[in-house]
């Protein structure tokens, strides 16, 4: 009986808990309608004649984007207040195109509606004029049925798609958001770091939201790279993917001359305030050299990975049976663009976008792991 009442009261408090759950949603959001309601009755009574002599606006709190819309038909304009407004866009209209113009120059949108036919200014010369000014902004077209035609075409001078009218809020609300999703897709696209598969003497002087590749040197799944010298040996170092996600070194410990060792043990290590990073030997042999010059210029690492920051030089025992496991040239590239979406989804999940722990870091993507199948250079 003692069970059967623990139960029930389990199964109640998981139904009360969801019941205020759904009241809290709903009561948030009509406090957000409320919020954009207000915002479309404050937008007939402000005064911006100093702005624009026709201009109505209205400004939502965290607005989903800013709207700029354009129409000689003031009931055109107030639909797209009503409609876009309560979608959570912030609406500034305007009904002549130098008006438009002029708002552009000195606030910032995202988006520009503009009717195709208007006296005095057209539609087109709208996309034209803001494509010039602005070309940061998305320009939209509002066509009738007869004006399709012209719409389409003003594509060609940078309009990013139309809208027809008349249109039912639905219709708005859905091409208003869909433009949204575009724009921030391509915000995303081109936030994107790129990779570059270059000379090693260039990657110095690469951006750094920008990878690179060294050219004729292979790469390990431990980020290590490793380049074959005319005497058979291999030269190692730090690659550039680690040198982007560590930011910082403050110290190396190089590994002991004549030291033996195999493929993805311990070769050498880089410390810093967050931590140790340990980077695994991409293949088998001996140490024959180290750059001792690194002990006083750890920097040199990230500053020049390739040429002043190589750590050591390793005769190779077994090279032509290692070989094949390491990577060199567009495999090393496509690699890059998977490890770099990995570490920005966990960069966004540890610390809202910024760096990860260095603990992590090497657990994630330094520890041995088993080689990659390499494909064609």
């Amino acid at each position: 009986m003692t069970a059967l009442l623990i139960v029930l009261m389990l199964v109640a408090f998981v139904l009360l808990d969801m019941i205020v759950r759904r009241v809290g949603r709903r009561m948030e959001e009509t406090r957000i309608r409320r919020e954009r309601e207000k915002a479309l009755d404050t937008a007939v009574r402000l005064d911006f004649t100093h702005d624009a002599k026709s201009l109505k606006r209205a400004e939502v709190p965290d607005a989903r984007a800013r709207i700029l819309a354009v129409d000689d038909e003031p009931i055109v304009l107030d639909s797209f207040r009503r409609i876009l407004v309560l979608d959570g866009f912030s609406v500034d209209t305007v009904e002549s195109g130098p008006e438009a113009l002029g708002l552009i120059q000195r606030h910032d949108y995202d988006f520009v509606f503009t009717d195709l036919k208007m006296p005095g200014m057209d539609g087109v010369e709208v996309v034209k004029a803001v494509k010039h000014l602005r070309p940061d902004i998305d320009v939209a077209v509002i066509t009738g049925y007869g004006t399709i035609e012209t719409a389409v075409e003003t594509m060609q001078h940078g309009a990013v798609d139309y809208v027809q009218k008349p249109f039912t809020p639905e219709e708005l609300s859905e091409f208003a958001k869909t433009l949204l999703i575009r724009r921030q897709a391509r915000a995303e696209a081109r936030s994107m770091p790129t990779v570059h598969i270059v000379a090693p003497e260039n990657a110095d002087a690469a951006p750094g939201n920008e990878y690179c590749v060294p050219g004729g040197a292979f790469v390990a799944p431990q980020h290590t790279w490793a380049r074959i010298e005319p005497d058979g040996r291999v030269r190692v170092g730090l690659d550039d993917f680690v040198r982007k996600a560590a930011g910082r070194v403050d110290a190396v410990r190089l590994p002991e001359p004549s030291r033996e060792l195999k493929r993805g043990e311990p070769l050498f290590s880089v410390k810093s305030a967050d931590g140790t990073l340990r980077l695994s030997s991409p293949v088998s042999g001996r140490v024959s050299a180290v750059n001792k010059s690194l002990e006083g210029h750890a920097s040199w690492l990230l500053d020049s990975p390739y040429h002043r920051g190589w750590v050591c030089v390793l005769e190779p025992s077994d090279l032509a049976g290692e070989l094949p496991d390491l990577m060199i040239g567009r495999p090393v590239a496509d690699w890059y663009r998977e490890e770099i979406a990995r570490l920005r989804t966990l960069r966004q999940t540890s610390s809202g976008g910024t760096a990860i722990d260095w603990a992590t870091l090497e657990r994630e993507f330094l520890a041995p792991r088993r080689p990659r199948k390499r494909v064609g250079a």
